[in-house]
Order: C-alpha cells, then sequence, then structure tokens
C-alpha cells in the first residue's frame, strides 16, 4: 500500500504549535505521511520567540535532496523561509524535482511580534515562490506586506487584495480573514476568475498559535490526496476550527491549537451512538 506523502519545508518551533512540528502532526492526523526540511531552528514558546537561527543553505539543500531523491512527495508546504537566499534556493529545488502541488505559507511574522522573514526577502518571494506555488495562504498582514499596502479592512478589500496577489503568479489565492473583526471569521479562496468565501463563527480564544501552519499545511494534505482546491480547502477549514475550538492554555502566554481536536470529537461521537 502506497502512502499519501507532503513535505514541509520550514523553521522548527521548540514550543510545539507552529513550524514543522505543527505541519507534522497536521499531516499525520489527516492520513499523510510527513517529511520535512528545516530552514531554521527558532527558540520559540507560548511567550514569543527567544532566538532565530537560520540554517547553511547546504544544509537545507541536503535536506531537500535526501527526501526528493528518495521517497519523493505528492505535497509540498512551505512556512518560515527567513530570507532571499533561502527562498531562491527551495525555488530552484521545487523547479528541479517538480512541479508538486506548492502550498505557500508566507510566514512572516510570529504571533508575539517577532519578524520570521526578512524584510528584503519579500521580493523574492514575489519573485520565485509565488510563480509556481499551486496556492498562497496569507492573512491579512501577510497580504499587506506582500502587495505593500494597508487597505484591508472588509471582505470587500480581501477579493481585491487576493486577486492582486493572483496576478503575482499563483494558481490560487486563499486569503484568511482571522485579523479582521466581527463575529464571522471570513477567508477567500480565488481562482483567478471567482472568489468563494468560507465562513465560520469567530472563536473567542487567544490560544491560536501555529493557525497559520496549521490551516496551510491541512491544505497540502489534502492535495497530497488528490482533492480539488476547493475541497482541499474546506477539509482544512473544518480541521482548524476544531484544533481553535479546542485549542490548549498551555504555558503562560498564546497557547497552540489543538491538532487532535477532530479526531477526539469523532471518536467521541462514535463512543456516544
Amino acid at each position: 500500500m502506497t502512502s499519501f506523502k507532503a513535505i514541509t519545508i520550514a523553521g522548527s518551533d521548540s514550543g510545539g504549535g507552529a513550524g514543522i512540528q505543527a505541519d507534522l502532526k497536521t499531516f499525520q492526523e489527516l492520513g499523510v505521511f510527513g517529511t520535512s526540511a528545516i530552514t531554521a531552528i527558532t527558540a520559540q514558546n507560548t511567550l514569543g520567540v527567544q532566538g532565530v537561527y537560520p540554517l547553511p543553505l547546504e544544509a537545507i539543500a541536503q535536506q531537500i535532496d535526501s527526501v526528493l531523491s528518495d521517497i519523493g512527495t505528492d505535497a509540498v508546504k512551505t512556512g518560515m523561509l527567513f530570507s532571499a537566499e533561502i527562498i531562491t534556493l527551495v525555488a530552484e529545488k521545487l523547479n528541479r524535482y517538480g512541479p508538486y502541488p506548492l502550498v505557500v505559507d508566507p510566514v512572516m511574522i510570529a504571533k508575539g511580534g517577532a519578524a520570521l522573514l526578512q524584510a528584503e526577502a519579500v521580493e523574492a518571494l514575489r519573485r520565485h515562490l509565488l510563480p509556481i506555488a499551486t496556492v498562497v495562504t496569507p492573512n491579512v498582514p501577510e497580504a499587506c506586506a506582500i502587495l505593500g499596502t494597508g487597505d484591508i479592512h472588509n471582505v470587500e478589500q480581501m477579493i481585491e487584495a487576493a486577486r492582486q496577489l493572483h496576478a503575482l503568479g499563483p494558481r490560487y489565492v486563499f486569503l484568511k480573514g482571522g485579523h479582521l473583526d466581527g463575529d464571522e471569521a471570513v477567508d477567500v479562496l480565488f481562482d483567478g476568475t471567482e472568489a468563494a468565501l468560507y465562513r465560520s463563527p469567530r472563536i473567542r480564544t487567544k490560544h491560536t498559535h501555529g493557525t497559520g501552519c496549521t490551516t496551510a499545511s491541512a491544505i497540502a494534505a489534502g492535495l497530497a490526496k488528490g482533492l480539488p482546491m476547493a475541497e482541499a480547502v474546506a477539509e482544512a477549514k473544518r480541521f482548524i476550527t476544531a484544533a481553535i475550538s479546542s485549542s490548549l492554555a498551555i504555558g503562560q502566554g498564546i497557547g497552540p491549537t489543538n491538532h487532535a481536536a477532530l479526531r477526539l470529537q469523532a471518536q467521541r461521537a462514535d463512543f456516544l451512538s
């Protein structure tokens, strides 16, 4: 039996709520075998990021070569890439081994405010990674940073921003609206022609560390299993909504989401039925 496979190329979160750790947990929960190439090590907990240590380019390249030359993959998810040099390297490797379904999570700022992408790397993201992306998954602040605008305050402006992001090359844009006000969290999926809205009740909790990483890796898991984009996004929305609704109040700051929530809910329903 051949397993579905996905690789995450991202940073390590020592606190376990985001980054490589969140991605691998998500892959596992959604029935996909996860591999990884670590781009940077962060010293991180629920209070913030205490240190960022990018790996040498040779180390990143060798990890990608090791995985893709042997195990291969059915989808790729990128997260924290940190520098223009790392972005360029990753794009070169994916062009060499691919094409693969590619989910680009443009990780820029940690929940506590620490920069996870150097300012000069944004242009490399636009130039090298977005044109080969199947889908890019920014939140509102990340979309503003990529586009150089601060004018996203409602769903109509989200749709316009998604159009502008699509013009940079990705086949789809999944723009997350969790940073906007309101009782609903509204996300936009834009395919170049139509915008589909994904609505869910806003969950009032501060424990949302790793939501972006988890959402993007859930989409990657769906694509690895061969789901159409709309279905992969719908599955990811169900997964992250359950994870946030059962988020974990651990540590002294912003706790992580619960990656096992959907499975535990299903087990509980089976037990009660």
